[in-house]
């Protein structure tokens, strides 16, 4: 194992592994929560006297109700979205670290673009470690997204929530330094 050689996934590949990762959970999100938003975004048409107006532009809904029926939409709404966020945080947490951890090493995006993700000896990583990547990403995009940029400028080519981990994202098929130096890339 020692004769083992890292091909490191460049930023590009990782970023647009994300994104094929982001464009699927963003449709399962979509699809699970449809009936909320569905319940919470037709429920502006349960107001009285909606369909008597021609022109919506200078309708204000709030004029037919009395103070505590608004209060109560408006908690309703903000305790909605802070559901709906949970939700979302909670599937990407979830999806990234059970798939990163799991036999496959990659999310579907990683698999597709043919990388994954690696403790720094290049063996799977666990479901802890998955979590604690996927929650160092955090910082990363806290700082100005400088933390995914710097994929591209490392050594290893390690975001700063890799080397938080000690991660690697590679290239899915390692090569091994033959002793004259050579390299074989199909062992």
């Amino acid at each position: 194992m020692d004769n083992l050689q890292f091909n490191y996934a460049g930023f590009w590949r990782r970023f647009v592994a994300y994104l094929i990762d982001e464009l699927l959970i963003g449709a399962v999100t979509f699809i699970i929560l449809l009936p909320v938003y569905i319940i919470f975004g037709l429920g502006i048409f349960a107001f009285e006297n909606f369909d008597a107006y021609e022109d919506f532009s200078n309708v204000s809904f709030a004029q037919y109700y009395d103070d505590d029926v608004k209060a109560g939409v408006i908690v309703a709404f903000v305790f909605v979205i802070l559901i709906i966020v949970a939700f979302s945080i909670i599937l990407q947490w979830l999806y990234f670290a059970l798939m990163e951890s799991s036999k496959k090493q990659a999310t579907l995006g990683k698999m597709a673009l043919g990388i994954k993700v690696t403790d720094l000896q290049g063996n799977r990583i666990s479901f802890g470690r998955a979590t604690g990547r996927y929650f160092g990403k955090i910082l990363s995009g806290l700082i100005l997204n400088i933390g995914y940029i710097m994929a591209a400028f490392t050594e290893k080519k390690q975001a700063l929530h890799d080397m938080m981990a000690n991660c690697l994202v590679i290239i899915d098929r390692p090569t091994y330094q033959q002793p004259h130096g050579g390299m074989n890339e199909n062992v």
